[in-house]
């Protein structure tokens, strides 16, 4: 058993030092393979592959599983650990202007409370979490804000536990209470772009590897596709653009899951993998011609499957295409922001001229570290 650990003396000192535990947490570029990382898709589509001892590059063994690549972003959440009341636990966004308080072990399961409960799930007192987005106006955006900020919660938490949990149950945890509160639906991608960063090609494993004792909580193979003296190439070619409309992720996840159970939509589903592992290769190889045509087919497919995927995103479409450039709304879409890129550096700033006074950029630059720990070791 576990003895509630109580923070408020601790975090008093580190108040007065001015060294306040925190994580900041980034975000993710998803496309080709977003939404493969949803439960309902990593099982439905999974079969045992055969694996060979050793792998190459392209990992063509892995075509027909179930990917996603992540791209981190330098924008996120920071979550800072402040003295509290020493019976109580509190979660304050200062974003959304929220505030959730309760004591440890009367924290109501409801989507309200998702962030609180993580703390009481690490037995936490005498402490408030405190969550700023680094940048203003862009939650909502399809960059994985919410599941960034679950994750960050489960990252910090763990740290002032004395990290109970390795890396693959916390992205577990974060993406279970996310889910199962019903705040979203959700799957891993984002949660692993935090604990391992960069732009990197998840293989999922609904189940954990096979042959390999203890990952039953499901599991990613990891291949860095781009190296960090390379990123230059890659952000000169993409840009996130916000549509101006919100976003409306539960309605067309839920159309996607719905389309799942039916014979048309599971056909078209189960073309996503192969294109996924084309925009896998596009990135990892710098064809970037082929990573054009990975995202317009996969945006295709998704639209098929869920017409409100592209919903006030049509126009930001048509002007991508005029300059040789394509668009991606970014996570379940239906609003929020839209992943531009042109294997064309030139054409992408005229489209870039083209857009201005219509649409915000959100600028960003890739990171190679999904987050960042500072002052943590408190309790030691």
């Amino acid at each position: 058993m576990f003895n509630t650990i109580q923070l408020h003396d601790s975090l008093r000192v580190a108040e007065k030092e001015k060294a306040l535990p925190r994580v900041i947490a980034y975000n993710r570029i998803d496309g080709p393979g977003s939404s493969l990382d949803l439960n309902e898709f990593q099982q439905a589509f999974w079969k045992l592959p055969d694996m060979p001892d050793k792998d190459d590059p392209a990992s063509k063994w892995s075509q027909n599983l179930p990917r996603t690549v992540g791209i981190t972003i330098d924008t996120g959440t920071k979550i800072e650990a402040h003295p509290f009341d020493p019976d109580l636990i509190g979660v304050r966004s200062v974003e959304y202007d929220t505030q959730v308080i309760a004591h440890p072990g009367e924290v109501v399961p409801v989507k309200e409370n998702w962030l609180l409960k993580i703390m009481e799930i690490f037995d936490l007192s005498g402490v408030m979490f405190v969550l700023n987005n680094l940048r203003e106006g862009i939650h909502s955006s399809g960059l994985g804000g919410s599941s960034t900020a679950t994750i960050g919660v489960c990252i910090l938490a763990n740290e002032l536990a004395g990290r109970p949990f390795n890396e693959i149950q916390l992205i577990s945890l974060a993406s279970r209470i996310e889910q199962g509160l019903g705040l979203s639906i959700t799957g891993t991608q984002e949660q692993s772009n935090v604990l391992f960063g960069g732009v990197t090609d998840y293989v999922w494993f609904p189940w954990g590897r096979p042959g390999h004792p203890g990952t039953g909580y499901g599991e990613s193979l990891r291949y860095e596709l781009v190296p960090p003296e390379d990123y230059g190439l890659l952000e000169e070619r993409m840009a996130i653009f916000h549509s101006g409309h919100h976003r409306q992720s539960s309605e067309v996840n839920l159309s996607w899951m719905n389309a799942l159970l039916t014979e048309t939509g599971y056909k078209l589903h189960s073309q996503k993998m192969n294109v996924a592992y084309a925009y896998r290769e596009g990135l990892r190889l710098q064809k970037w011609g082929h990573v054009l045509e990975s995202i317009d087919k996969y945006r295709k497919i998704r639209t098929k499957l869920c017409e409100g995927y592209m919903e006030s995103s049509w126009d930001l479409m048509d002007r991508a295409k005029i300059h040789d450039s394509t668009a991606f709304p970014l996570g379940a879409g239906g609003g929020g922001g839209v992943f531009l890129f042109s294997p064309n550096p030139e054409s992408l700033e005229e489209l870039r001229e083209d857009l201005k006074g219509i649409y915000n950029e959100i600028p960003f630059k890739i990171r190679s570290k999904g987050h960042d720990i500072d002052n943590c070791k408190i309790i030691e």
